[in-house]
């Protein structure tokens, strides 16, 4: 007869090649602290059901906070013979209090515990994320307002494309973190619904109050279909779809900073500490964090591509594939609170090397796209001004100029509307000024857009000496 607290219908005891390879337990010992939760809460409600009586009630949950002590003082014995965490915490609490014990698990089963259990750390964990996400946003909004007056090239195809602020540029990662922090915070609204109390699949013959379960555990309310609510894991690709769109996030910040930093274009310096050397070249500065970043994001993607197909071709209800979904979800987790840990001081220390930054910016032509606005601005249609201004361009490289080192005559040479004025509109401070449509490059329109980001992240505090507005019906910014 098998000692399992399941095992009365087998004649065998467990195979121990099959403990082990069905064992969840050392995988999931972070779930201890809310199964623990969700227990006594259960325990709780049976006894205002008058399911079973106050006192056995109150031994429960006096043997439940024992094993939660055990588990904090690290005098807990973790045993793949007890398969996971339901029924490990449920071994020993039995064992510290005697045969009551058994009473516990009246009217609910593992399958609706483990939903429960995953939901509510992962809600934890989102809580988690929010707040290192907003901390990340903190250090770039900083840092976007220290660095206002830095004049840096914007790309397209990696070519130099038109001159930009760093600050601009900067912040266009403050808002791709903002819609991965919605898409989290969707999540944990999402997972709203509590599925204790949905038993196996098919709910409970025990008049059990799933309304006042959801209350004490912080849920808004009880799921609706006992059989979804113990198949339910979309949670847990939603998790890993989020953090995966959120680590491309910030693989693309780190490819940036790789680039940056590299003596090509040295538009920025990492701080020793968050940089490592080479064991051959002692003249190297490698930004290996960053790049740590960028190398951990194939995993990323195939946490989430794991949980999906593991979950695609799944009969209802429960299946044992679905124990399969912690060590993906739990490896996302760790993986992108550690990165958003690490990468936010690195931000924070950074060097911006302004000369740099703007000599760059001088080189490539980026004012190119400005000299064909003059000529529009003149009167001449913008594709005959694009081949006018691609023409002198040619003209430049083979003659090794910039367009603002032209004389008049030789603009003149390209179009006889061009006047002395061409050179005040082609300075980078002026390309960078004129482009003052909301969301631009602007230094105004800059302000504005740091203004909505700190009322995002600080409550609507307002920015100490921004004093710009944007006029939607003139569609312009002002002071």
């Amino acid at each position: 007869m098998s000692a399992k607290l399941w095992g009365g219908r087998f004649d065998l005891p467990t195979n121990k090649l099959v403990e082990e390879f069905n064992a969840t337990i050392l995988i999931e010992k972070r779930l201890f602290p809310v199964d623990i939760k969700g227990s006594i809460a259960h325990a709780t409600m049976l006894a205002k059901q008058n399911i079973i009586s106050q006192e056995e009630a109150e031994q429960i949950i006096s043997g439940l906070n024992a094993v939660a002590k055990e588990v904090e003082e690290g005098k807990f014995v973790y045993d793949t013979a007890d398969e996971d965490v339901h029924m490990s915490i449920e071994k020993r609490m039995t064992e510290i209090i005697g045969p009551v014990g058994g009473k516990l698990h009246t009217a609910r089963s593992r399958n609706d515990q483990t939903t429960l259990d995953s939901k509510m750390h992962m809600r934890s964990v989102i809580e988690d994320n929010l707040a290192l996400i907003r901390t990340m946003q903190r250090v770039i909004i900083k840092r976007a307002k220290e660095e206002m007056n830095v004049i840096m090239p914007g790309y397209t195809h990696l070519q130099t494309g038109q001159p930009i602020l760093f600050s601009h540029w900067i912040m266009a990662y403050f808002w791709m973190l903002q819609r991965d922090y919605s898409r989290f915070e969707d999540l944990y609204k999402r997972m709203g619904q509590c599925p204790l109390g949905s038993a196996a699949l098919a709910g409970t013959t025990f008049p059990i109050d799933r309304f006042y379960t959801a209350e004490l555990l912080g849920f808004d309310e009880p799921t609706h279909n006992s059989i979804d609510s113990v198949s339910d894991r979309d949670h847990m690709v939603e998790f890993n779809a989020a953090a995966a769109i959120c680590f491309m996030h910030l693989s693309r910040l780190s490819e940036e900073i790789v680039l940056f930093s590299s003596q090509d274009f040295k538009f920025i310096e990492l701080s020793d500490d968050f940089c490592t050397g080479s064991s051959i070249m002692p003249q190297k500065k490698n930004p290996d964090i960053a790049e740590k970043i960028r190398g951990k994001t194939g995993r990323m993607y195939g946490n989430l591509t794991a949980i999906l197909t593991t979950m695609k071709g799944l009969p209802l209800a429960y299946n044992t594939d679905m124990s399969e979904d912690k060590e993906a979800v739990y490896d996302s987790m760790d993986t992108l609170q550690l990165s958003l840990q690490v990468m936010t001081p690195m931000i924070e220390k950074m060097v911006i090397l302004e000369a740099n930054t703007r000599n760059a910016a001088d080189r490539g032509f980026s004012t190119a796209t400005d000299m064909a606005d003059y000529l529009v601005r003149k009167g001449i249609p913008f594709r005959e001004a694009h081949h006018v201004v691609g023409s002198a361009v040619n003209y430049c490289i083979k003659n090794e100029k910039k367009l603002d080192e032209l004389s008049i005559d030789e603009f003149r040479s390209f179009h006889a509307s061009i006047e002395e004025d061409i050179y005040q509109d082609i300075t980078l401070e002026a390309c960078v000024a004129a482009r003052n449509s909301y969301g631009g490059t602007a230094p105004q329109a800059v302000e504005i857009q740091i203004k909505r980001a700190e009322e995002i992240c600080f409550g609507g505090l307002a920015t100490e000496g921004f004093n710009t507005q944007f006029d939607a019906s003139e569609n312009t910014i002002s002071e």
